[in-house]
């Protein structure tokens, strides 16, 4: 007999949203539970950012309904952030905005823990872009997230400093015992390190396990892929059970028992 899921600690239902008149969203339901990472892939425009911004409170949506467990935390490393280069503002600065528990003490471990350490007197705006994604994410960090949410927030980076960040990613969510859920453009690399993805056009068009998405019709039509396998994946193998329509549902959850292959 399968153990029951935990309670979510964000969910939506029906959440839809309009913009200028133009419905960006409709009729999406989410939801993602502690230790879950959760990638949402999908071509521009499809409002894969949107739901970010109405899951973290930064938009209100027009219909449906979002459930936060009590207390969430949430960390937030956004696509990009301008920066006012008239107005100096140091690495340290930036980090104790973070809040109350944003002391010294661990805003230097958080920096060390992202590799920066010894980098907080220098201005943001001297800083490389990795540098300054790494310090968005020990920024996100400092505030003990129950979710790291990421918005293509390897966007300019080269493919070693990808690879980089999303292993720092993938620490961090073993270190924090956190969720992730990541908005990304790096099909490959991101679908490989999740255990559940949603493939988003406006709506939900298909989502499930990695291997399910990558092989499901709406997730091929959408990114122009043939009909044979284009992706390497390693799957998690979690003990899924699959739903009709691509749908994945994790049991036993087992963080460190991967089975690698390659898909097509």
């Amino acid at each position: 007999m399968n153990a029951p899921l935990p309670p979510p600690l964000l969910a939506t239902r029906g959440l839809g949203f309009a913009r200028d008149g133009q419905a960006i969203l409709t009729g999406v339901d989410f939801a993602i539970r502690r230790g879950e990472i959760v990638t949402i892939v999908g071509p521009n425009g499809s409002g894969k950012s949107t739901f970010l911004r109405l899951l973290i409170g930064a938009d209100r949506p027009d219909a449906g309904a979002i459930a936060r467990a009590p207390g969430l935390r949430i960390g937030y490393v956004p696509q990009r952030l301008a920066l006012d280069h008239t107005m100096p503002m140091t690495v340290d600065r930036f980090l104790a905005i973070a809040g109350d528990h944003a002391g010294p003490e661990a805003r230097r471990a958080a920096l060390a823990r992202v590799g920066l350490a010894g980098q907080g007197g220098r201005q943001l705006i001297d800083l490389s872009g990795g540098q300054f994604q790494r310090t968005l994410l020990a920024q996100a960090v400092l505030r003990r997230p129950d979710i790291l949410v990421l918005d293509e927030a390897t966007q300019g980076l080269d493919q070693p400093g990808v690879a980089r960040f999303y292993r720092l990613v993938e620490e961090l969510h073993a270190e924090l015992g956190c969720a992730v859920l990541m908005v990304s453009h790096d099909l490959h690399v991101v679908m490989a390190a999740s255990d559940r993805v949603i493939c988003l056009n406006g709506h939900v068009c298909c989502e499930g396990a990695p291997t399910v998405v990558s092989a499901a019709p709406e997730y091929r039509a959408l990114f122009g892929l043939g009909t044979q396998g284009a992706l390497a994946l390693y799957r998690h193998e979690h003990d899924h059970e699959h739903a009709a329509g691509g749908h994945a549902h994790a049991h036993d959850h087992d963080p460190d028992h991967h089975v690698h292959g390659t898909g097509g």
